[in-house]
């Protein structure tokens, strides 16, 4: 009877040593603060993408456009705009990795924020560092993994999916908001 308890248990001790860690580093409240550190308001504005914008901002990024509804907000100062805030997610290897992208007046990247990470590997892409390489980019830009963008060894997934949506966010940038 012994020998069968153990034959249960192993199953059940992998399936808990395979479960991802998640991590909460920041609200959108937070995040928003992050990415804009001035005194901001922030004004929900999410857009419900029609198909035909769907594929134009595919066709632009060359990144497929998963949902219908953005979750946006416009950021203002006194009274002035200063620019977007935007919370998208994208598939880890495994789970959701939800962040966070301001984008200044002009469309350029401000900030990049990881708000939830799920995975066991790959947190890296949390490193200031490997964020930094998104600033100043504009719509059009290469983005492209281990060219203008570095690879983290033991997170490439993340690296490429977050690459890509900010890809996709810069497009619907350029093809939604700024008009």
């Amino acid at each position: 009877m012994s020998g069968r308890i153990h034959v249960l248990l192993l199953p059940a001790c992998v399936a808990a040593a395979a479960q991802t860690h998640a991590a909460v580093y920041h609200t959108v409240e937070s995040a928003q603060k992050a990415c804009f550190p001035e005194p901001t308001e922030f004004t929900a504005a999410p857009v419900k993408l029609s198909p035909e914008q769907k594929k134009a901002i595919e066709q632009a990024s060359k990144v497929r456009v998963r949902n219908d509804t953005q979750r946006v907000w416009k950021a203002t100062r006194n009274g002035q705009f200063t620019g977007w805030f935007l919370v998208d997610e994208v598939l880890g290897k495994h789970e959701i990795i939800t962040w966070a992208l301001a984008l200044k007046t002009d469309g350029s990247v401000q900030s990049l924020e990881v708000m939830e990470y799920r995975e066991t590997y790959g947190h890296e892409i949390r490193n200031a560092g490997w964020r930094a390489q998104f600033l100043g980019k504009r719509n059009g830009a290469p983005l492209k993994l281990d060219a203008d963008i570095k690879n983290i060894s033991g997170a490439t997934i993340s690296c490429r999916h977050v690459t890509d949506g900010v890809k996709r966010l810069l497009a619907l940038h350029d093809l939604v908001l700024k008009h």
